[in-house]
């Protein structure tokens, strides 16, 4: 039995082979493919439409057989088909939205028959041991599950709105190619931007010493190179990693930018954020800009990560397996910024944004990470 289950069902389940619960099938290798009305699904999903399908009625789940075989995902009647991988039917009084959960629960890894790119047959995927319910249980918990995939996409594609609104605005309300003017801006602003080289704007450091082997549970806030790729957006109020000060130090006094000085790639490294509060540590392979009071922080950390300057850094950047930004690739970088009132109105609009999509973000990961605990809790 679960741990958790629906008032009113108590019977054990049943061990039941895989391949029992569902007709595990082959999908065709569409080598010339051609617009037409019917959805074809590979590997990564949702690929294009053919004339042809292999099922007109039937739902089934798509199963990825090399590289993506832990993210199946429903297809849908009233027709589809799928391409180099295999799709699962399930059998009679066996539920769609159940079977498709067990697929979800499988630690498809282990699975795993290859040395090089994860894939799997049909006889493995056939032979695996699983526990189920009768039809009815099947039922109650498949439509719970369904019910938090459906709010996951819902939070998911607000999330990717967002984001895509974001860029498309990022784009239009800073000057493109060279110019003086941007695309969109507010009511009452009509003065080019003026354009200097950055390091005409800001003061510059660098950040010191420290690396993950020094993060600790609790301690001083500390923001190390890596987290500008994986956490922060452009402006960075609150800090969730920790260490222990030592001497030589270097902490921010509040509305730093700081930019990373290594990365993996030349795009990704060329970007900024705006620290916005003081006593953070700051890591040694940090860049750290401190600008004049004409500009304003959270607009330099916008305008460094994208545009023209984005693109002129990127260039600058050097290196190979890593590539490293230094503080005078920075300084050489042109920058076009407006009147401070334009750039704080600007700011304002970003921070807006940043917050709806922080919102969906969190609120996507918390569903995720409360799917992933019940699927664990409700399944044997």
């Amino acid at each position: 039995m679960p741990s958790i289950r629906f008032y009113g069902f108590d019977n054990d389940w049943e061990q039941r082979k895989l391949g029992e619960l569902v007709d595990v099938c082959s999908g065709r290798d569409y080598k010339h493919l051609s617009e037409g009305t019917i959805p074809v699904y590979g590997t990564g999903g949702y690929m294009l439409s053919v004339n042809d399908a292999l099922s007109y009625d039937r739902d089934a789940i798509g199963i990825g057989r090399k590289g993506t075989i832990d993210r199946p995902y429903i297809l849908k009647a009233p027709f589809w088909t799928v391409d180099t991988l295999f799709y699962a039917i399930p059998r009679e009084k066996v539920d769609l939205n159940y079977a498709f959960d067990i697929f979800q629960n499988i630690d498809w890894k282990k699975k795993d028959e290859s040395t090089g790119v994860p894939s799997l047959s049909k006889t493995a995927i056939n032979d695996i041991d699983v526990l189920a319910p009768k039809h009815d249980e099947q039922q109650i918990i498949g439509q719970f599950f369904a019910a938090i995939d459906n709010l996951i996409t819902l939070h998911q594609r607000k999330f990717e709105k967002l984001t895509n609104v974001k860029k498309s605005m990022l784009e239009k309300m800073f000057p493109q190619n060279g110019s003086c003017y941007p695309a969109v801006r507010f009511k009452g602003f009509t003065d080019p931007w003026e354009q200097r080289k950055a390091i005409d704007i800001a003061d510059y450091s660098k950040g010191n010493g420290y690396s993950k082997g020094d993060l600790t549970d609790a301690g001083t806030p500390i923001i190390l190179y890596g987290r500008l790729y994986t956490k922060y957006q452009f402006a960075i109020s609150e800090v969730d990693t920790f260490a222990v000060p030592r001497n030589g130090a270097v902490y921010s006094q509040g509305n730093e930018v700081i930019v990373p000085a290594s990365g993996e790639t030349a795009e990704d490294i060329a970007r900024a954020s705006a620290v916005e509060k003081s006593g953070v540590l700051l890591g040694g392979d940090l860049n750290i800009l401190r600008p004049f009071d004409f500009i304003n922080p959270l607009f330099l950390a916008l305008a460094i990560s994208n545009g023209e300057p984005q693109k002129e850094l990127a260039k600058k950047a050097q290196g190979k397996s890593v590539v490293h930004i230094h503080n005078t690739d920075i300084q050489e970088v042109t920058i076009a910024y407006p009147s401070r009132t334009e750039q704080d109105r600007i700011v304002s609009v970003f921070c807006q944004l940043d917050h709806l999509i922080t919102l969906h973000q969190r609120e996507l990961e918390k569903l995720q990470s409360t799917k992933k605990a019940l699927l664990e809790k409700m399944f044997v």
